[in-house]
Order: C-alpha cells, then structure tokens, then sequence
C-alpha cells in the first residue's frame, strides 16, 4: 500500500516534483498500459486538494475514450474537438478553464465541476490521451498547475 500527500506549506513546485517523482516510482518497470493510468489517477487524487474528478481519456482511432479515473461516473466517448477534453486532444494544446460554464461546447459530466484542466499526453508527436482535472471551485487551476501536470504528462508518455 502506497500513502502519498503534500507536505504541510509545500509550495505548488514542490508539490508537483514529488507527485511526478512518485508517478515515476510507481509505474517503473510495470508494462500494463491500464495499470499505469490508474495508479497515476489515483496518485494525483491523493496528491492534489480540492478535485472532484482526476483520470485519463484515451485516444482510440481519434476519439476519447474513458480510462481510469476517480470520481463520478463520467462520459464514455467525446470526440475530437469536442469539450474541454476533445479540444485538448484536437489542439495537442493544454486547456486551462477557470469557469466551465464559460467554455463554448463544454461536456458536464458532473453538474459540481466548476473549473477545469486538461493537459494532452503525447507520444511520438501524437495526442495518446489526455489527463483531464475537475475542480467543484472555480478558477481551482492556474499556470503552476498546468506546468505541473504538463511535466507529470511528459514523464508518464512512455508508460501509459
């Protein structure tokens, strides 16, 4: 059994170190694709306040599909350039979202989600899937967070 949290007083950059440190410890040497993804979802809920849903959407044949997560039962397909999550995967670019409701096209699968961070995963210049953040505040994630996870994303590429 692995127990993972923040220190007390962590700063952001701190934080996120040890939670990429601890995603690398943890899928070392482990070749399930599956496996990888959910431990690291479950890493990053216990390493980050304030979620209410953390996990992966996969690419497969240019859609999203749902991989591990924690939270609330979520969508199962969102297609490319649809949502939050299918703009990030169309884009290859991080979408940082302070207010959901604001977000043209946006896909409540959970009516408390508020803000929202989605960082794409790329392997060999492809979108592979995307690690997708809910937070119930908004404006939860900022810059730090998504440096944060974007370095979490690069570390994992290979494993996931």
């Amino acid at each position: 059994m692995f127990d993972f949290a923040p220190l007390p007083g962590q700063s952001k950059a701190e934080t996120y170190r040890d939670l990429t440190q601890a995603a690398q410890a943890l899928i070392a040497g482990e070749p399930d694709k599956v496996a990888n993804m959910a431990n690291v979802a479950a890493l990053i809920w216990q390493m980050l306040p304030t979620l209410n849903w953390a996990g992966f959407y996969r690419n497969v044949e240019d859609e999203l599909v749902l991989g591990p997560f924690i939270g609330k039962p979520a969508c199962i397909r969102i297609p490319f350039g649809k949502g939050v999550c299918g703009t990030a995967a169309a884009s290859g670019l991080t979408q940082l979202v302070a207010d959901v409701h604001a977000f043209p096209g946006h896909i409540a699968c959970d009516a408390a989600s508020q803000s929202e961070l989605v960082v794409p995963v790329v392997r060999d210049g492809k979108v592979i899937a995307v690690i997708d953040l809910d937070s119930p505040e908004k404006a939860r994630f900022d810059e730090e967070d998504a440096q944060g996870i974007e370095a979490l994303a690069l570390a994992i590429a290979e494993a996931i």
